[in-house]
């Protein structure tokens, strides 16, 4: 409804994973790190946590659009299915063909795959996410696949993202043989106060604002305090704030409208954990 009013060519405080709009916050950054240096490394199983929220699923796809030709890549963002589908998931993703469907059958496929990428000194990356959703039996899968090797280094590179039921997950003693070939785990934090306002000018510039638009100090130590630096609740908040400024008709967003709009936004959750 506001996009016209203040210019936009997309609305820049959408919850959806769209990495145009990634912003490399210092943990985002470190993060991403981690994440390279797993995958160029051939690290076999790289842990990645946070919160909800905190950008983990963006992050992926950041690094999917970032990944040289060389890398192929599979992401699986529902994995919640049995492990045979999971195979079958990573299979279709990765685009190998296969005739029979029976696990034996989908791990030849996936072994003969990888044998021929790294013959031709290609890498090879599954990135799983909302991995806390997994039950045992599937991760202990992961592990199996993440035997693929050579006796140099791995076939195959897997990036487990979850929220931190993950990590106590992997301390379940029946996924220890997992939990030992994790060779890095990072820990997705929020945003630090300092990066709030400069993540909200980021996402403005993106969708090309109308340059008077503005977030006073006032509304973004307001942001801050009801987001503690997550950036789905800044988006969240920020998006209301923004239809408030449009049905006011202003171009400077104040604490006031931050803060009706918190509110507000409490009130509806409130309301639908009451359903």
């Amino acid at each position: 409804m506001y996009n016209d009013f203040y210019k936009f060519n997309e609305s820049p405080f959408n919850t959806t994973c769209d990495p145009d709009f990634f912003f490399p916050s210092s943990r985002h950054e470190e993060a991403f790190s981690h994440l390279i240096y797993g995958i160029k490394a051939r690290r076999g199983i790289v842990v990645v946590t946070g919160e909800i929220g905190t950008g983990k699923t963006t992050l992926c796809r950041t690094l999917l659009n970032r990944l040289d030709k060389s890398v192929k890549t599979a992401l699986i963002l529902n994995p919640n299915f049995s492990d045979l589908q999971l195979l079958q998931m990573i299979i279709n993703d990765l685009g190998i063909s296969y005739v029979k469907k029976t696990k034996l059958d989908l791990v030849g496929a996936i072994t003969l795959f990888l044998i021929d990428e790294s013959v031709q000194g290609h890498n090879v990356v599954v990135i799983i996410d909302e991995c806390q959703s997994l039950n045992v039996r599937q991760l202990e899968q992961i592990r199996l696949l993440s035997n693929l090797e050579t006796e140099k280094e791995k076939l195959l590179q897997i990036i487990l993202v979850g929220q931190p039921e993950l990590s106590e997950k992997l301390k379940n003693p029946a996924l220890r043989q997992l939990t030992q070939r994790v060779s890095v785990h990072y820990h997705m934090l929020p945003m630090q106060k300092s990066e709030v306002e400069l993540y909200i000018n980021h996402r403005l510039k993106i969708a090309k604002a109308d340059a008077r638009l503005h977030f006073t100090p006032q509304a973004i130590e307001t942001i801050y305090e009801v987001s503690k630096g997550t950036p789905r609740v800044i988006n969240i908040v920020c998006d209301r704030a923004l239809l408030a400024g449009f049905a006011k008709e202003t171009f400077s967003i104040d604490h006031t409208l931050v803060q009706e709009s918190a509110k507000e936004i409490l009130s509806i959750s409130k309301s639908y954990l009451s359903l």
